[in-house]
């Protein structure tokens, strides 16, 4: 009696199973959901660029300097000071840097106009096939009974420009550098805060690798493409200078720099030394040397130096790279082209240790590496 009464059971609500449509459905809203946060925090993300993007730049060179801080604050130097002599050092360099092609930027930059008659010159050998082209589309528009539009656009004040900016880039210089000083003498602070707050310790443990992946990736990586760019910059220098091109190391410091934007950055000093070179040369062949000496130092470095340097510790998928130095200049201009592959290698810091099988975007010697990590 006892065993037939356990083996009753009240009779189940009718549940009817899930159909293949409600699956969908609710996968559907899942993936809706996700979309939408996405582009909530991009649309946040650009509306707080003036903070933001100072601030991210700021973690960035923060990651770079912090093994001048350590190495200070193993000689028992407090947090604060070592800070304060990592960004003192850092503002030297770049004031360095800006104090050696100030003078020469503006002189050149005085010389736009005599630069846009030469470059009409010299292009004036081209005037036949444009005036074809042009013969073209004015038979173009009577076919198509088009006519010309006038636009007339009102420049405001040079003055009144730099009135307005000025003070919004003293304000993120301020914030940038405020942010530094902060980051690097609270690095330690803050791992260990954020530590704290994780609950369980294979989380901790996860957390833990991701900072220390974080730093070891951005600071390696910024480190070796410094000095790289370093060394480009030099190269650049001096074969325009053994050609004749005047202010040859402002444009090597140029190349140095604007190589730090993967992509964009030499492009941009391609189309520079194609306008130099016209307005430094007669013939047409000479102007477009240094544009020519240029592509091929670049080429050297990126097919050669840059993978020897860094490439079997760390490659990164090229169209990854380019999909993030597109969305991040969107975002937030030249500092989004600074901050783009940064910003990608702690995105790989943090899929390492959370997403399996994200190393297909690594090298394999990375990948082994990873491999033997505890």
């Amino acid at each position: 009696m006892g065993n037939a009464l356990k083996k009753r059971r009240p009779p189940a609500a009718d549940t009817p199973a899930k159909s293949g449509v409600d699956t969908v459905l609710t996968r559907g809203a899942q993936a809706a959901t996700i979309a939408l946060a996405i582009v909530a925090s991009i649309a946040g993300l650009y509306a707080m660029r003036f903070l933001a993007a100072p601030v991210a730049l700021a973690i960035v060179v923060g990651l770079m300097l912090s093994p001048i801080a350590e190495r200070l604050e193993s000689r028992k130097m407090p947090p604060a000071v070592s800070a304060a002599v990592a960004v003192v050092v850092f503002i030297l360099l770049v004031g360095f840097l800006i104090a050696a092609v100030a003078a020469p930027l503006t002189s050149w930059a005085g010389r736009v106009p005599e630069m846009w008659r030469e470059l009409q010159l010299q292009l004036s050998s081209l005037s036949q096939p444009l005036e074809m082209v042009q013969s073209i589309r004015d038979e173009i528009r009577k076919v198509t009974g088009g006519s010309d539009v006038t636009v007339s656009v009102e420049e405001g004040s040079p003055v009144e420009s730099v009135a307005v900016l000025a003070p919004a880039l003293i304000a993120q210089v301020l914030i940038f550098l405020a942010s530094l000083y902060f980051f690097i003498a609270t690095r330690d602070q803050t791992r260990l805060t954020v530590l704290r707050l994780c609950s369980g310790r294979l989380l901790r443990w996860r957390v833990a690798h991701i900072f220390r992946d974080v730093e070891e990736l951005v600071a390696n990586y910024l480190l070796a493409i410094t000095i790289i760019n370093i060394g480009l910059g030099f190269a650049v220098g001096i074969s325009l200078w053994l050609i004749g091109v005047p202010s040859a190391l402002l444009w090597g410091a140029m190349a140095g720099l604007l190589n730090f934007v993967v992509y964009i950055g030499p492009i941009t000093m391609a189309v520079i030394l194609v306008v130099v070179g016209f307005a430094s040369f007669d013939t047409f062949w000479a102007s477009i040397l240094p544009m020519i000496i240029f592509l091929l130092i670049h080429g050297a470095e990126a097919q050669f130096v840059t993978p020897s340097v860094i490439g079997r510790r760390m490659t990164l998928n090229p169209f990854l790279v380019f999909l993030s130095i597109a969305f991040w200049l969107w975002l937030w201009g030249p500092i989004g082209g600074f901050v783009a592959i940064p910003a990608l290698l702690v995105f790989f810091a943090i899929a390492r240790n959370i997403l399996p099988g994200f190393e297909w975007a690594l090298s394999e010697e990375r990948r082994r590496q990873y491999s033997r990590l505890p």
